[in-house]
């Protein structure tokens, strides 16, 4: 409707600096809350480990709605399974190698990543049926200065009127961003409802606070989601997973020790993150202002660039053609997946935590000789079983209710 006034510029201007905001605000926290977390997180053992990675491989699954579900479990079960792939990291046999050397150091994480997000976008678009650019109708271009200082006037005014409404979804996002699996984007779409769900009758101005709430938790999610990423070696989505793989293959290992042993790698990361948003002002303007062009690219000249860049991409972080063999087959894979509707995150969550958890797992009962009981005989690591548990219990339940028969049916 917006857009259909001439207002899509406005609007896109006003959502980018709230954008901003939430990306500051998720900073901020994202700082405040990593050393106090690194504290507590130092008491943990193998034990408690293992019950952390338990737990966000089962968020993975519980942020997905209804038959979903189904679907993001058999994506998380073919992570844990790609997780196998290689040599084990307790008993150190090879698993699943079928004699190739290059599979002893498991799947690559980069590769697989560039596959599953990269190269199964061309597949998809190259499969559609439609591969025309749609044509889109742009309002009354805005001129350069009135973009900004719109944008701008209207944040203060969003921030003066509704202070702490501006404030809670920011902080809404960061906590959303902590659930392992839940993204940003869920962040946005959950904050965007809150914000429409005490709308009597909607109007523009109230489409834009809705929209505002929305970016603002999209952006302090992403730094909510590195919170549990640095303290615990949990990733919060899908691009902490891919950092937290690159960082095992430099041999840093992200938990508690990380801000003493790497604090300038952990002071290095809050001042990209500052840097990062202040940033985006300059380019996303430009952006807004270039993105008629940018969209208006015909398919058959963007999807080649994409996918030299994928080739690149995978071959350039070892030189091995094995790594680009390993992106092509994980990019048709991500393709597949996605054209059946199965969601990709929990698929990067098994592969990137499924060797910790297993490696935390034979630890914990090696520590205690083989007894069961010894993964919950700490007061930390019981209670972290019971949420387990409980999360576990919630997710078979309403899986099983998806699939008994509507009696109105």
């Amino acid at each position: 409707r917006l857009t259909k006034k001439g207002q899509a510029q406005r609007l896109l201007g006003i959502a980018l600096t709230c954008s901003v905001f939430g990306g500051l605000l998720g900073t901020v926290v994202l700082m405040l809350l990593g050393s106090q977390l690194a504290r507590v997180a130092q008491w943990f053992s193998v034990t408690e480990y293992f019950w952390l990675y338990l737990i966000g491989l089962s968020c993975a699954v519980l942020v997905s709605s209804g038959n979903a579900r189904w679907k993001a479990m058999l994506s998380l079960v073919l992570g844990l399974l790609l997780a196998t792939v290689g040599l084990s990291a307790v008993h150190v046999q090879p698993r699943f190698t079928f004699g190739w050397p290059s599979l002893y150091q498991g799947i690559s994480f980069i590769p697989a990543m560039i596959g599953l997000f990269g190269l199964s976008e061309v597949f998809a678009n190259l499969s559609a049926q439609e591969n025309q650019t749609d044509q889109i109708q742009n309002g009354e271009t805005t001129s350069f200065g009135r973009l900004i200082s719109e944008a701008f006037s209207g944040l203060a005014t969003r921030l003066k009127q509704r202070p702490v409404g501006s404030t809670q979804a920011g902080l809404l996002g960061v906590l959303i961003g902590m659930l392992p699996g839940a993204g940003a984007d869920i962040a946005a779409w959950v904050a965007f409802a809150a914000a429409k769900k005490n709308v009597a009758e909607e109007s523009d101005e109230e489409s834009i606070r809705a929209i505002g709430d929305a970016t603002t938790a999209n952006s302090a999610a992403l730094a909510g989601g590195w919170i549990p990423a640095l303290v615990f070696g949990i990733p919060g989505d899908s691009v902490t997973a891919i950092v937290i793989g690159v960082l095992m293959m430099k041999n840093v290992t992200p938990g508690p020790a990380i801000f003493e042993d790497q604090a300038a790698l952990v002071y290095s990361i809050y001042l990209v993150f500052l840097l990062a948003n202040l940033i985006m002002l300059p380019i996303g303007f430009l952006a807004i202002r270039l993105g008629g062009f940018i969209v208006s690219i015909p398919k058959r000249y963007l999807l080649p660039v994409i996918v030299l860049f994928c080739v690149t991409g995978s071959y350039a972080l070892n030189g091995s053609l094995f790594d680009v063999g390993t992106m092509l087959v994980m990019g048709i894979a991500g393709w597949g997946l996605s054209r059946h509707k199965f969601p990709l995150g929990p698929v990067v969550l098994g592969l990137v935590l499924g060797g910790p958890l297993e490696e935390r797992f034979i630890q914990s009962l090696t520590a205690s000789g083989g007894n069961p009981v010894g993964l919950v005989n700490r007061p930390v690591a019981a209670i972290l079983a019971v949420v387990a548990v409980i999360i576990t219990t919630g997710i078979v339940r309403t899986m099983v209710r998806e699939l008994k028969p509507d009696p109105s049916v």
